[in-house]
């Protein structure tokens, strides 16, 4: 076996579907398979049922999480119309504020100018905002980077007129980042055609000419690498009315250490990609004497034998190289040779108490103090 040693990579964009979807997927599956692919801190997204707008919501999916989770996990805030005034108190406890300007599988996308004004003016500049935008709304997002002068991370981009629209204000100098992810760097319009609904999600597969733009721009534009982790169970994916989304967990990884292989890219830019600059981009604390170990003489071929509750992936039949076997957090060996050795563990979120109603928040909170769910 040869062994690679990388830093634990971080996910910024996961849906673990806590609270209302746990039949899709849970903490403990979730980070499960985080683990399995390499990953020791993921940052969950906010369109949950109920979404993760308001404080309550947000207090008690922490508390939910606090004995479920096998690595480190953050939650981001979701922007909703009807809870503007509670923003800075979820600020405290999220990683950062998801805006989804694009149609979203839940009850949180924004269409009012108002709104979106509003969450740029109320949401701390030191938390990262980050967009759902497709299309002509990745203008409006940079838009109000420049009008506003705080940063603005765009998610799962998969167009060519996209990525050249955010390498261009790149190039203005204005606060801006973005992530693509596997699927839309691996699979075209071609395989949406063959997957069928197990090949939709948001954004769409793109054309050839849309997924050699994202690779062209990979060393340059984009800065990291997102799972957009979106699991469905089979016979929902299989019903008359399908939602969008695929998991990527477990996948990410060997995909991009295939693409290390055939020279694609470097192994140092994938580090920067997938550990250090999400780490960076989001502020997040260190995690010392933490590391993954990768067999790199292990090509294999994906199947549906996966820790991820809904037990499928597009990728399934392809053929990878690298494979992970051993995950270190904090000095502890979490997962080794496709097993997870310990329980899920209460996780340490600090002395202060988050407060369970808006009505408590200011005389508890303290405006930009950062916080994230760690073990």
């Amino acid at each position: 076996m040869t062994n690679l040693i990388l830093p634990g990579l971080v996910d910024v964009h996961t849906h673990l579907r806590v609270p209302g979807g746990e039949h899709k997927e849970d903490f403990t599956t979730g980070t499960a398979a985080a683990l399995a692919g390499g990953f020791t801190t993921i940052l969950a997204m906010p369109n949950t049922t109920p979404p993760l707008a308001t404080v309550q919501v947000l207090e008690e999916t922490r508390q939910h999480a606090q004995t479920a989770i096998y690595c480190d996990v953050g939650l981001f805030a979701g922007a909703s119309a009807a809870h503007l005034d509670q923003l800075p108190y979820l600020a405290t406890y999220a990683v950062g504020l998801k805006i989804y300007l694009n149609d979203t599988f839940g009850l949180l996308r924004v269409d009012q100018l108002a709104t979106l004004q509003a969450c740029f003016e109320r949401w701390p500049r030191d938390k990262m905002i980050a967009l759902h935008a497709e299309g002509q709304s990745i203008a409006v997002g940079i838009g109000l980077a420049a009008a506003y002068q705080r940063p603005v991370h765009f998610c799962h981009v998969s167009r060519q007129e996209e990525i050249e629209l955010i390498a261009m204000a790149k190039r203005q100098g204005l606060p801006i980042t973005c992530e693509v992810t596997p699927h839309h760097l691996f699979l075209t319009t071609a395989d949406a055609e063959r997957l069928g609904s197990l090949g939709d999600m948001r954004p769409k597969l793109a054309s050839p000419a849309d997924v050699e733009a994202l690779w062209a721009h990979l060393n340059t534009t984009i800065d990291c690498i997102a799972t957009d982790h979106a699991p469905h169970t089979l016979a929902e994916k299989q019903s008359a009315n399908p939602p969008p989304g695929v998991p990527g967990l477990e996948t990410s990884l060997p995909l991009m250490l295939t693409a290390v292989k055939e020279k694609r890219l470097t192994l140092d830019r994938l580090i920067e990609l997938m550990a250090t600059n999400p780490r960076r981009i989001y502020q997040l604390p260190a995690q010392p004497d933490t590391h993954i170990e990768i067999d790199t003489a292990a090509t294999y071929t994906i199947t549906n034998n996966l820790y991820t509750k809904c037990g499928w992936t597009p990728f399934a039949g392809m053929t990878v190289s690298g494979q992970v076997k051993r995950v270190v957090l904090r000095g502890i060996v979490l997962f080794e040779d496709g097993q997870i050795l310990a329980q899920p563990r209460l996780i340490k979120c600090g002395e202060q108490t988050s407060p369970t109603s808006l009505k408590e928040a200011p005389a508890v909170m303290g405006e930009g103090e950062k916080r994230i769910l760690a073990l």
